[in-house]
């Protein structure tokens, strides 16, 4: 029996903190997690390409306990077996399963995340059941290699702009311009270097949590 989704789940992503290992800070998954959960982060995606399965569905499993402890949202990466296994969110993209069969997988309460890479793509997935769409690279990164062109904050707007599903802002997403993507009018960002490598997690997530909130003020989002 499928679980039921939380109503309020639009609310908890408006951070979404994806988890990368920074082995030179000696920062892990966990330590990532834990830093964002405590400074107020309601959204954890697990995210490692490199680990073998069994590794990674043992970390989803600590950070999934995590999430719970806080009342926060976990999701993984790509591994809609993972998602299916451990009965939490998922995010995918091109490469996956697509969203159809993983909507038939997981059933109606599980919140799926996609990262299209063209504006008919966004149609499509939103129709077969993605729940929001994963839109960037917003500003340069340097997270992820294929991440093409920046869109800028323009670009953010036009996808907002068609009404398909929410849209989560990701790719080079700092304090600093935080608050222009929620102006822009998306529903939340997701990070990863702008956390995991920061000086103080905590503190980064706070202002980047400030700084949207900030940018969402004033705005009508009916």
């Amino acid at each position: 029996m499928h679980r039921a989704r939380r109503p309020d789940w639009i609310d908890h992503v408006r951070l979404v903190v994806i988890t990368a290992r920074e082995k030179e800070l000696g920062r892990s998954h966990e330590d990532i997690a834990a830093a964002a959960l405590d400074a107020g982060c309601r959204a954890i995606q697990l995210r490692d390409k490199e680990i073998s399965d069994r590794a990674f569905i043992d970390v989803a499993r600590r950070l999934q306990v995590m999430c719970y402890e806080a009342g926060a949202l976990f999701f993984v990466n790509d591994r809609v077996d993972v998602a299916h296994a451990l009965d939490c969110e998922v995010h995918l993209g091109f490469n996956d399963l697509p969203v159809s069969l993983a909507r038939k997988a997981l059933g109606p309460g599980t919140i799926i995340g996609y990262s299209p890479e063209t504006a008919g793509e966004a149609r499509q997935v939103a129709e077969d059941g993605a729940d929001y769409l994963g839109i960037g690279s917003v500003f340069p990164t340097l997270s992820k290699a294929d991440a093409g062109e920046p869109i800028g904050v323009d670009g953010i707007e036009r996808m907002c702009g068609t009404g398909i599903a929410p849209v989560i802002a990701v790719g080079g997403i700092t304090a600093q311009n935080a608050a222009s993507v929620a102006r822009a009018g998306a529903s939340g960002i997701a990070v990863i270097t702008a956390v995991s490598r920061a000086p103080d997690m905590r503190v980064a997530v706070t202002g980047l949590l400030d700084a949207f909130e900030q940018g969402m003020k004033g705005i009508d989002r009916e």
